[in-house]
């Protein structure tokens, strides 16, 4: 156990992020008990349709301990079933795991906490006829991922520089190399493994044309609307969708539409994280995104989101997608005139990410943060979403 924390009175069983991630998957009821400071919860924790969480400060659980009332303090905690305890990393939640345990409550601890948490990255096929499409997705924070492979040639698509090794080694199992890798805008809420992931592979970093107007520097490439790459005998396809960022651009093919930071599956991009004084006018090109641009793609398109909320459900398949026409059905967005959709999204803004300024700056190419530091900017919820979901 660290200097910091005794170690616990009884020795707590353990669970790894990827189990307690697996679990989710299969919509299994998880029972958290997280003892971080209150607003250290409220900025991020674990969530999920399937989770009951109970915020409770380590030291609570330690007055617990001195009044001889941790049976009191586990029955505090909402839900049923085995209590799982977290916290930061590992060991604050060991030593009240332990605590439990002693209790005669049936808990067990989050190896390595919520940077633990954080390090979880999964993998699901969507289901595609002109490619194999892996949806990789980051349960931490709702990033999504792709890697579009046909013929033995891959792309992929928003990855992550905390897991830039994962991309290339999913390539190889899938027989395929590397010759593309895409940003679909300027992200803010975390580090692009944009360059990482070309420099390893030798793949052609690209993002869009009025991305690369904001200053993106280095050896990077460009895609403008309408512009095509070939994997084989499949084409990818630029397709303009503005309104998050001016730059925002989805991928097309074949049935499904990669749609970065534009549509969601519960909700409509933020319009104010590139210029918030001008949020308006890009909430403006957001509607006109969603009901003029997207009218060139039938209901049937399969949409695959850059983000998801805490609370979308998976498919049946571990992916998250869903038919433009079900999300034309399912959305607001696509019921309202333009002038309250405006309204609507450029009122009551979450809080912007957390280090959005240097993880701007960082995937621009001006600021080259170490891995510790580019893994601790970007820890936390994604906060691009307009609206709740």
């Amino acid at each position: 156990m660290s200097e910091s924390y005794p170690d616990p009175p009884v020795e707590p069983a353990t669970i790894t992020p990827e189990t307690l991630a697996g679990r989710l998957a299969d919509g299994e009821r998880v029972r958290l008990l997280d003892v971080r400071d209150r607003d250290e919860y409220e900025r991020w924790h674990i969530a999920g349709p399937s989770v009951t969480a109970t915020q409770h400060s380590f030291a609570k659980a330690l007055q617990a301990q001195v009044r001889g009332s941790v049976d009191e303090l586990a029955a505090q905690v909402a839900g049923e079933g085995p209590i799982t305890v977290v916290c930061a990393r590992g060991e604050a939640s060991a030593y009240v795991a332990g605590l439990l345990t002693e209790a005669g409550v049936d808990a067990h601890n989050l190896a390595g906490g919520m940077d633990g948490w954080a390090r979880v990255y999964e993998a699901h096929e969507l289901d595609a006829d002109e490619a194999t499409i892996v949806q990789y997705q980051r349960p931490a924070s709702g990033c999504l991922g792709y890697q579009i492979v046909a013929d033995g040639v891959a792309a992929v698509v928003d990855p992550l520089r905390a897991f830039a090794d994962r991309y290339a080694a999913d390539a190889t199992r899938l027989d395929a190399t590397i010759e593309y890798v895409i940003d679909t805008h300027v992200h803010a809420d975390h580090v692009s493994g944009l360059r990482s992931v070309a420099a390893a592979t030798g793949g052609e970093a690209l993002v869009p044309a009025r991305a690369h107007e904001r200053g993106v520097v280095g050896t990077v490439g460009t895609l403008a609307d309408g512009e095509t790459r070939s994997l084989g005998e499949t084409t990818l396809r630029a397709v303009a969708l503005p309104g998050h960022t001016t730059g925002m651009t989805g991928v097309a093919v074949g049935d499904v539409l990669l749609t970065g930071d534009s549509l969601f599956l519960e909700s409509v991009a933020r319009p104010d994280l590139e210029a918030s004084d001008d949020a308006a006018a890009f909430a403006r090109e957001l509607y006109a995104t969603l009901t003029e641009r997207l009218d060139a793609f039938d209901d049937e398109t399969l949409i695959a989101p850059g983000h998801v909320g805490e609370r979308t459900v998976r498919n049946d398949d571990g992916s998250y997608a869903a038919t433009l026409g079900q999300l034309r059905e399912r959305l607001w967005a696509f019921a309202v005139d333009e002038a309250t959709f405006v309204e609507r999204v450029t009122e009551n803004v979450p809080p912007r990410p957390a280090n959005a300024e240097a993880i701007v700056a960082a995937n621009l190419g001006r600021r080259t943060p170490s891995d510790d530091d580019a893994f601790e900017w970007e820890l936390g919820p994604n906060n691009c979403a307009a609206t709740a979901e």
